[in-house]
């Protein structure tokens, strides 16, 4: 085994999975967009551009933020840090062209620098926790000696976000840090060496999305409880912030993520897109977005479901090998967003001068 190459699993996803758990573990995190944003106006330009109050960030405290398009979808997740010097935005690896692109002409006349970082850093995860508490690995510091480590606010609640969930999971301190490439076999001296099935199953028993799994074309922030760690809902203009008022006061997101435990009676496990259906209805009512297998909860996965599905619904996956029962475990309820809570305006004030 190459030290920090990345693979599924290395021997046993199941005790690589409680090695990482436990903070004695770190795993390669696989291919990602890295882009830098150097320059004085930098931390104002990108808080105008994304979700999240960005311009009072202190050197070394990290955000995470999203690029939405004009009608509040999801286009980047973006894991953002501030070194003092430059920001670090760490995206998916099928972003990094497109937000290179869009940054690069969004720049206009600011005092700033844009430049790609991917080919010369690793994404590291783990976990911290009891002896193994430090945040920072020793091999990642810029010339400040500040750490470039990214810190998952999730599952809290960030300055200005507000959050869906009643279901809390355990605690996630999950940190990913950016190690030059000569480093990272270094890294893999210091921690025993999981690969990213430990990982998925980790972030799903968290509720924790990703976009890759989680997020497709029609994803609005609220379906996927973002708004509790990548939006702050005061912060002031920037694209697509229309849309995220508009649902959080007036609407409700049309789906919500959820969490499920599956039959694991048998040896068939979903896939990523498989259909879910209400229990003795035959019209597809969600998809699985993501599939783990937990070292102690079984079969796990998270799933977009409409908004309508009851929360308490026994529902059915089908999958390649046949239909396998779940039950849900709310994490986005039926009832986000504030239409509820808001009085009906009478007929005759709606649209017309009072």
């Amino acid at each position: 085994i190459m030290a920090g190459e990345v693979k599924g699993s290395f021997a046993n996803p199941l005790i690589e999975q409680r090695l990482l758990a436990e903070g004695a573990a770190a795993v390669n995190l696989g291919p990602r967009g890295i882009i830098t944003v150097s320059g004085p106006d930098r931390l104002d330009w990108l808080h105008s551009l994304l979700s999240q109050n960005l311009k009072n960030l202190k050197p070394g405290q990290s955000a995470e933020a999203l690029l939405l398009d004009p009608n509040g979808h999801i286009e980047q997740v973006i894991h953002f840090l501030d070194d003092g010097e430059t920001s670090w935005l760490v995206v998916e690896a099928e972003g990094r062209e497109s937000l290179l692109k869009w940054l690069t002409k969004m720049v206009f006349r600011m005092r700033v620098e844009v430049a790609d970082r991917s080919d010369d850093f690793t994404v590291i995860g783990r976990l911290v926790r009891g002896d193994n508490a430090k945040a920072e690995l020793d091999q990642s510091a810029n010339s400040n000696g500040i750490s470039l480590t990214w810190v998952d606010p999730w599952p809290g609640v960030v300055t200005g976000g507000v959050r869906y969930s009643r279901a809390w999971p355990a605690k996630w301190p999950w940190t990913e840090t950016l190690v030059a490439n000569e480093d990272v076999a270094a890294v893999f001296t210091e921690f025993e060496t999981a690969g990213t099935l430990a990982y998925d199953a980790l972030r799903i028993a968290a509720h924790r999305p990703r976009q890759l799994g989680e997020v497709d074309d029609k994803a609005l922030p609220h379906e996927f409880d973002w708004l509790s760690t990548a939006v702050h809902m005061s912060k002031g203009c920037y694209r697509g912030q229309e849309t995220v008022a508009k649902v959080h006061n007036l609407g409700h997101p049309p789906r919500r993520l959820t969490f499920l435990h599956l039959d694991g009676s048998g040896h068939a496990l979903p896939e990523a897109g498989d259909e879910i259906f209400i229990e003795g209805n035959s019209s597809a009512r969600g998809k699985i977005t993501s599939v783990g297998q937990h070292h102690e909860m079984g079969p796990i996965a998270l799933a977009l479901l409409f908004r309508a599905v009851p929360e308490d619904a026994p529902l059915i996956v089908r999958t390649g090998l046949g239909d396998l029962a779940a039950s849900q475990e709310v994490i986005v309820p039926q009832s986000a967003g504030k239409a509820n809570d808001i009085p009906k305006i009478p007929k005759l004030l709606m649209g017309g001068k009072h």
